[in-house]
Formats: structure tokens, sequence, C-alpha cells
């Protein structure tokens, strides 16, 4: 039974072959490979194979299998689509040797990123757009449209900031001489955003009118002389050598680095803006480096009164500026507006397109100076805390803050994870006085009171 069963189908077997030899013009119903593999070798379907009114059956059942022409019509039909569209694609494909590269298509067919609907690295290769410049909601007007709460905490935060900033105040003096001492005054935050040398490599054959500063000279700045007791250091240094060079600054000036703030830059407007490559790397800097340095004793739990922190986050997604140009996210000064609520705040290498109100700029950029000590210190000499933007009720409600200690025994003392209330001395255990009576620990008399025999 089971041998006319296999009969059966390979009778099947050589009756499709030979329509699909017929339909194909193949010689041999043997030889495929030839005919399926290459696009050129298959020739048109003869109209009297598809015209005929034959049928091939099997020997065994002329109802179990057969091909009519209601059959055959459709499949050569579909034959013929298929062959013209492989024709037009080989004929797209085969171009002369100075065709301009457009995409990565080519080196895709066949894979699944064919049409890629989240590669934006190979969009980036397609198109040269950076992938960031797909985040959504960057802008800081946009930024906080899903929370609400810290919507109007920035709200309140900016009002009260506006009311309490001092005039602007500028002072156009030549850094190399000028000691910053002078000022006669001790700043909560500082801003530093020096003219590296690196933004003159980014530009190769481009005249600048500044001289660029090394890191040797921005290290024997007085930034430590004129910081407060409690003070914060914002120093731009830039996406190569000034990362460490900048952490020596803040070591040399009394900072300790405490956070990293990271500015991404998006190239929306222009995105073939990529003469920029560094002679030692090996990816394209599309970001800078903004250290932040502390002073001082200063704790988020029980400083309320001098900051407010996890309010912004430690990166600014902005447009790229244009080429040749060091110009800053004017977002840094809101960040450090809304952390830290000193009132003295010195802007160093500032320029007339940054003076802003509530900050002391100072820099050979400037056009004009109206900074006078006398008059700055009016703005804090009403109070003993004047110098503080100052609170609300609403906005101390609504501000992150950080969560309180969870002492789970406070009558309990000693070093370590814990400690023992007997005789043991410092257990590490809390409540479960692992410590006690570690000293009279006898195996033999436990062994006894569990019921151990030998």
């Amino acid at each position: 039974m089971s041998s006319d069963r296999l009969k059966e189908m390979k009778e099947r077997s050589k009756a499709r072959r030979q329509l699909l030899a017929q339909q194909l013009g193949a010689t041999d119903q043997n030889d495929f490979s030839s005919i399926l593999g290459k696009s050129e070798t298959v020739k048109q379907v003869p109209a009297a194979v598809i015209n005929r009114s034959d049928s091939v059956t099997s020997p065994t059942s002329q109802d179990e299998f057969s091909f009519q022409d209601s059959s055959a019509k459709p499949i050569s039909n579909e034959m013929k689509k298929r062959t013209t569209k492989r024709r037009n694609t080989d004929k797209e494909v085969e171009k002369d040797d100075d065709s301009v590269y457009t995409d990565s298509k080519t080196f895709l067919k066949g894979t699944h990123s064919l049409n890629p609907h989240n590669d934006y690295c190979q969009h980036f290769v397609d198109t040269l757009h950076r992938p960031h410049n797909f985040i959504r909601d960057t802008g800081i007007a946009d930024r906080f449209e899903e929370y609400p709460k810290l919507k109007e905490l920035i709200k309140l935060k900016d009002q009260i900031i506006a009311e309490r900033a001092t005039p602007p105040m500028y002072l156009k003096c030549d850094l190399d001489t000028f000691d910053l001492t002078e000022l006669n005054y001790s700043f909560d935050a500082i801003i530093i955003d020096p003219p590296l040398e690196e933004y003159q490599r980014r530009c190769p054959g481009l005249m600048f009118n500044w001289r660029p500063w090394h890191w040797d000279e921005i290290i024997r700045l007085d930034i430590g002389q004129v910081a407060a007791q409690r003070a914060f250091c914002f120093l731009w240094c830039g996406s190569a050598e000034g990362l460490d060079e900048g952490r020596k600054c803040l070591k040399q000036w009394g900072f300790r680095r405490c956070e990293d703030i990271c500015w991404i830059k998006t190239n929306k407007t222009n995105p073939g803006n990529t003469k920029y490559m560094e002679p030692d790397s090996v990816l394209q800097h599309t970001k800078e480096h903004c250290l932040m340095g502390i002073k001082g004793t200063v704790r988020r739990s029980t400083d309320g009164d001098f900051i407010h922190a996890n309010v912004d986050l430690d990166i600014i997604i902005s447009e790229e500026p244009e080429y040749g140009s060091s110009d800053k996210p004017e977002e840094l000064f809101r960040i450090v507006e809304h952390f830290c609520l000193g009132r003295r705040r010195l802007h160093v290498f500032g320029n007339d397109h940054t003076i802003r109100p509530g900050w002391l700029t100072v820099g050979p950029d400037l056009t004009s100076s109206n900074y006078s000590t006398e008059q700055y210190h009016s703005f804090f000499s009403d109070s003993p805390d004047s110098y503080l933007v100052g609170n609300t009720e609403l906005i101390e409600q609504l501000r992150p803050k950080s969560p309180p200690l969870k002492i789970k025994n406070p009558n309990a003392s000693g070093r370590g994870r814990g400690s023992g209330d007997g005789d043991g001395g410092q257990g590490r255990g809390q409540g479960f006085n692992r410590g006690a009576g570690r000293t009279n620990y006898n195996p033999r008399s436990y062994m006894s009171k569990v019921g151990y025999q030998n």
C-alpha cells in the first residue's frame, strides 16, 4: 500500500515539474537552477503554452490532480509580472561607474533593514541628520507639557528669580592682566567660558579676532579667591583635552567636581555641517561638556535655602551655532538660576550677547562697563539673607526633595551596619541581637540544645 502511495506522489511531482518547465521555457525539467538564478535567462511564456487546452494529469486519478486553462492563466500572468519587475530592478542596479551614492538601500537588500524605521545611525550615514535631531520636546516651552506640577514649579521659580534679579552689570577688562579680586566681592555661582584653542581647531582656515587661552593660563585665574564660602563653579571645557584639564582647574581653585553637564548639538538647519574633524578622534564630535564644581559643605536635605536640586537635567539639547562661533546655549544660565538660590552670580569671558539680569559679566569682548563695587554691594545690604533669592510655600511643596533618612532603631548605637544589644559588643545586625552573648558562645552546649547526638 505504501509503495502505491509513493508512486502516486512521484507522478504528481513529475507532472508539476513538466508544467513549470513549459512555462519557464526550460529544455530540461530537472534543470531549474540556471533559470531561477539569473533574471536575464527567464524567457517570455509562449502564448501556445498559455492558451493550450490540453491538461496534464496524473495516471492515477483525473479528479485528484488536473491543470485546466483557468488555473494555468493566473500562474503565467504572475510570472509575467515577476519577470518584468526583476528586469526593471536589474536596469536600476546596472549603472555606470560615475553614479553618485545617495543611500544604503543597495547594501540592505535581502535584510530586515531595507526600510528601517528607527535606525537613526543609518539615517545619519544617508542624510547627515544627527540622531538627536529627532528627540522630541527638547525646547524649554514644550519640555514639561506632560508634567504639570514640574511645569508650575518652573513657572513660579522663573517669576521669583526675575523679581529678585539685580540689574545687569558688566565690566570690560583684559583678563590677562586683570585681577579678579579687584571686584571686591564674593560670588555664589560662577560661569567660566574661556576661548579655548579647541574652538579654533574646529574651523581650519578661518581667521579669528581673539587669542585662544591655554589651560595653563586658565588655571592661573583667581576663581577660588572670588568664590564665596558656599559656591558653585561651571566651567565650559570643550570635548577634548579640556575634560582632564578642567578637572585640574577645579581642584586648583578649591572646588570638587560634582556634575558634568553635556550639551548635545543638533544640526536640523545645516545637516551637512561635517567640516570639523579632530585629528586624533575616531568619532564625530557633536557635544561639549560643562564641568560643575562645588565649594564648601552643601547638603540637599538641609540646605534648601541655598540649593534646589533635581529641578533640571544635566543635559542640554539645542541647535549647533554657525560655523566658527563659540556661543553657548542660554539654558545653562537657567539651570544655574534654578539650582543655586544665591543672587551673587559672575560670568567670566562674557560678551555683549551674554549680559543678563542678575549677573555680573566680565571679559575683554565687552564694549563698555557699568560696574561699581558700591552699587553692586547695595543690592545685598538690606539683611544678612538678602543675597538669597528666597522661597515660597508653593515652591517648597512642588520642588523635588531628598527622601528622609530611614532609621529603623533610633536607640541603636555602634558602628557598621547595626549594633547588637548584648554583651557581644558591636554586632552587624540591628533588632536581631546578633552581637549578644557572642563571647559566651559554646558549640557543644548549642548542639545539646537542638538534640544533636554524635
